[in-house]
């Protein structure tokens, strides 16, 4: 089974279309979505009905959460607030109705893919969590492997029913141990927030027990441009760089 995992794409179709062009080459066998597909970029409704033409699967992210649920707005700054009311406007119904379907979490192929904290939890980041509740939440998962996103950033942690592990999860093949459950952070499509500002997702093999992260360039001075044009915050253009 090889499948290909990615997650806050926030709007930024052309690094969308530039990973799904590179997953068109990689002989996957299944694609799925982490959520934040909307938000901060200037096309979350191209990103949207492009989901839903190839029936890519998504969980929900905090930013589609915040959609229907007002209480949520508040949990965001200033400008990422700005950002999501103006993202409802640009929203066509079809798509607002399609969002309104994702879950916030998917168990699937013996894996739980949630956007922000398993269980379930869109919105509550990994460093938000204290290690004894990591570790009850690891021994609590029947699952072995666990995908999430939210910080925009690449992180692997394992567990070997001792003690938690942080490892890097740099670009390229990485192998993984066969005794340990792992929460895999699979950084950002649309607004990566480390030291490289590719768009990133993760191809994991399961016969190889693999994890190939990939890094697709594509063309950011066209989506800060755009981002402009829609009247969104400056602050999420030059994020991008």
């Amino acid at each position: 089974m090889r499948l290909a995992i990615f997650s806050d794409t926030h709007g930024n179709y052309d690094a969308f279309d530039q990973v799904l062009q590179d997953i068109d080459t990689c002989d996957v066998d299944a694609v799925i979505s982490l959520g934040d597909n909307i938000g901060y970029g200037p096309e979350s409704d191209r990103v949207i009905k492009k989901l839903k033409a190839l029936n890519i699967p998504s969980v929900q992210g905090n930013h589609e959460l915040a959609l229907y649920d007002e209480e949520y707005l508040n949990w965001f700054n200033p400008a990422a607030c700005k950002s999501l009311m103006k993202t409802r406007e640009l929203l066509s119904k079809a798509s607002n109705r399609y969002i309104s379907e994702f879950e916030p979490v998917i168990t699937s192929y013996g894996c739980r893919f949630v956007h922000g904290f398993p269980p379930d939890s869109p919105l509550i980041y990994m460093f938000q969590v204290s290690e004894s509740r990591k570790q009850e939440v690891f021994e609590k998962m029947t699952e072995r492997l666990c995908f999430i996103g939210h910080t925009h950033t690449l992180e692997l942690i394992g567990y070997d029913e001792n003690d938690i592990h942080y490892e890097d999860l740099p670009r390229g093949l990485n192998h993984l141990d066969p005794a340990k459950k792992y929460i895999v952070n699979i950084g950002s499509v649309g607004q990566p927030r480390d030291a490289s500002n590719n768009a990133k997702y993760v191809i994991w093999d399961s016969l190889e027990d693999s994890l190939d992260v990939r890094f697709i360039s594509y063309d950011i001075a066209r989506v800060v441009k755009k981002i402009k044009a829609a009247g969104l915050p400056q602050e999420h253009a030059e994020r991008l760089w």
